[in-house]
């Protein structure tokens, strides 16, 4: 049965946290990053990004552990979030409403002023697309429009993952042949019905919050409607490890490690949604 790994937003924090996940489960047997389909949003696209260039899972974690002196930290600020409320709370079809907080996202940042692209070449193994089936989720600025980057996009994978890691106000929309692209997140933390056709999925959502019932990971895993799921989220103590700020690199290894310690308690689940019918 195909397979599909979702890997969800939730900055510097959120990242250390899946590979965490994805590494524990690995030394109990269950190797996720062997998905049919990964699908990356935000962190989540640097996360497919490394678990799909060959690089050993052990190694990826290893990685996190290490100084974070190659990143940048940034803060989504509370007058930040509140400028984002008006865009969403308008009316207007969901097109509309990304549109809206895209021409925010300009407004806040100059394409190109932060070198951002240069920080995605630091956290990732590889600069090629996998030969396996990745998908990145972006989101058009100036037309609202969902975007998703495939090896067949054309379009390269650090400048495919630096706009899906563009979060508005915090860091600049990304140019990709004569448009702009922010976070994938801004249209669903998850993007979990880019799975849809997959009869066994699996989503680490290291923020399962949803911006509308529509786009929620419930909402969607019912529209993929597979056969075997399972939404794995932070528990109270990996929530603790990731602090008040999930763009903190200062946390990276203490969520990194909170992932490896909360993957015991999923053993057992992932590994019948993974070989379910197998």
């Amino acid at each position: 049965m195909t397979t599909a790994l979702v890997l969800g937003g939730g900055g510097i924090t959120g990242i250390a946290w899946e590979l965490g996940i994805l590494a524990g489960l690995a030394e109990a047997g269950i190797d996720l990053t062997g998905a049919d389909r990964v699908i990356g949003t935000s962190a989540g696209s640097v996360v497919g990004v490394q678990i799909t260039s060959g690089t050993a899972i052990a190694d990826l974690y290893e990685q996190q552990l290490a100084p974070p002196d190659a990143e940048l930290g940034g803060r989504l600020s509370r007058l930040a979030l509140l400028k984002m409320v008006p865009p969403y709370v308008l009316p207007g079809d969901g097109r509309t409403k990304l549109a809206r907080v895209g021409k925010l996202a300009l407004k806040s940042h100059q394409p190109g002023s932060i070198d951002r692209e240069g920080i995605i070449r630091s956290r990732i193994t590889s600069e090629d697309w996998p030969e396996r089936d990745l998908r990145i989720a972006t989101v058009e600025v100036e037309t609202g429009e969902f975007t998703v980057f495939t090896r067949e996009s054309g379009v390269d994978v650090v400048s495919a993952v630096a706009a899906s890691c563009a979060v508005p106000t915090v860091w600049p929309p990304v140019a990709i042949n004569g448009r702009h692209y922010i976070d994938g997140g801004m249209r669903s933390t998850a993007n979990v019905d880019l799975a849809t056709g997959a009869e066994r999925v699996v989503v680490l959502a290291p923020l399962p919050q949803a911006l509308s019932k529509k786009t929620s990971i419930r909402a969607q895993l019912e529209k993929v409607a597979p056969r075997e799921w399972s939404v794995i989220t932070p528990d109270p103590e990996a929530l603790a490890a990731f602090g008040k700020n999930l763009l903190d690199p200062a946390k990276r290894a203490d969520a990194a490690r909170a992932g490896l310690r909360q993957s015991a308690d999923l053993v057992d689940e992932v590994r019948h949604v993974w070989t379910a019918g197998s």
